[in-house]
């Protein structure tokens, strides 16, 4: 599925920041070696993610969700010069690429990769996250948002990719649809949390930002 029409995607690319060598060179790896390479953040999506990491300018980012590191990149743009990205996978295969393109960004100090499952690893996080990016298996979704927003200061972002599920949140659902089923139900119970503004954006795939409060 093309989420935008590919004439308002060019015309929106030619107007944004354009993506650097290396995020390029990575999109192309991606695409080359992977089986999901629409998986990737790419570049208006990523420009986003960079902007609004400038804008928090984090001492703390948390992604939930690795792949081959594209938005782990653009996130680590807004870092505080002492600042400390931490992102998180449970595929050792994609992991082995976002490494590599980790090891040759200038954030290379300040990015922690780890393989293994977020709900076990993020209890166990001393670090308070300013910047929070899920993107990971839609299924836990919102006990990732659990875990995280106790955590969370005033102020701090919390993003979460591919909420509109290609469109199938508005759609009538299968009975066995179980991933479209626990992203509705995420967005329905984050978006109305207490300690959050939401916005959903129509950004390709979705994306809806809380800002906790």
């Amino acid at each position: 599925m093309d989420f935008l029409p590919k004439e308002i995607e060019s015309y929106s690319s030619q107007f944004s920041e354009q993506e650097n060598a290396l995020l390029n060179e990575l999109s192309r790896e991606t695409h080359l070696r992977t089986t999901m390479p629409r998986m990737l953040s790419g570049h208006l999506q990523g420009r986003l993610l960079s902007l609004l990491s400038k804008m928090q300018q984090p001492q703390c980012i948390l992604e939930i969700g690795t792949f081959t590191g594209y938005s782990a990149l653009c996130l680590a743009e807004g870092l505080t010069t002492t600042g400390k990205l931490i992102t998180i996978d449970t595929n050792d295969e994609t992991m082995v690429i976002a490494k590599k393109y980790f090891a040759m960004s200038p954030h290379a100090g300040q990015i922690e990769a780890i393989t293994g499952d977020a709900r076990e690893i993020i209890p166990k996080l001393e670090q308070t996250p300013d910047l929070v990016f899920i993107d990971a298996d839609k299924g836990n979704y919102l006990n990732y948002f659990n875990l995280i927003i106790g955590k969370m200061n005033s102020g701090g972002i919390i993003i979460a990719d591919n909420v509109l599920w290609s469109g199938k949140v508005v759609a009538p659902v299968k009975e066995n649809d179980h991933e479209t089923k626990a992203l509705m139900n995420f967005t329905a119970v984050a978006s109305s949390h207490p300690r959050v503004t939401p916005l959903l954006l129509p950004i390709r795939d979705g994306l809806l930002i809380l800002r906790v409060i």
